[in-house]
């Protein structure tokens, strides 16, 4: 029986020490071992991590510019109403200058002009003498 148990521990001792080697392989003496992966493919992961933050870099410079274009396009729409306003209020304003200036060409407006500021001029002194 002896025997038995001598062949029984053998088969631990060497279950034990294979274990023992698969739990601290890659470990030496002094520090971790790194795994062995070629050069080439080191520079293939490190090429395949800069192409994807250069992808996510141009997808947000592709989105700002897309923001920018929109915004470029509703200032443009919106001077473009302004400079149609600004032309419609010229117009209005120069038919206005016009007839003020036929009413100030003949002499009979003129008289008028002036009696109607007098008026004004009368009511605005008693406005304040009162108040």
């Amino acid at each position: 029986m002896h025997i038995v148990e001598q062949v029984v521990g053998m088969h631990i001792l060497r279950d034990f020490r294979s274990h023992r080697a698969a739990l601290f392989d890659g470990i030496e003496e002094g520090g971790i071992r790194a795994p062995a992966y070629s050069s080439r493919e080191i520079h293939e992961h490190e090429n395949d991590q800069a192409m994807d933050s250069l992808h996510d870099r141009v997808s947000v410079l592709k989105r700002l510019t897309g923001d920018i274009h929109e915004e470029v396009e509703n200032h443009n729409r919106m001077l473009d109403r302004m400079g149609n306003d600004m032309d419609a209020s010229r117009g209005f304003l120069s038919g206005t200058v016009d007839k003020f200036k036929m009413v100030f060409e003949t002499k009979s407006s003129r008289r008028m002009a002036s009696m109607v500021a007098s008026f004004i001029a009368v009511f605005l002194l008693i406005y304040y003498l009162t108040k």
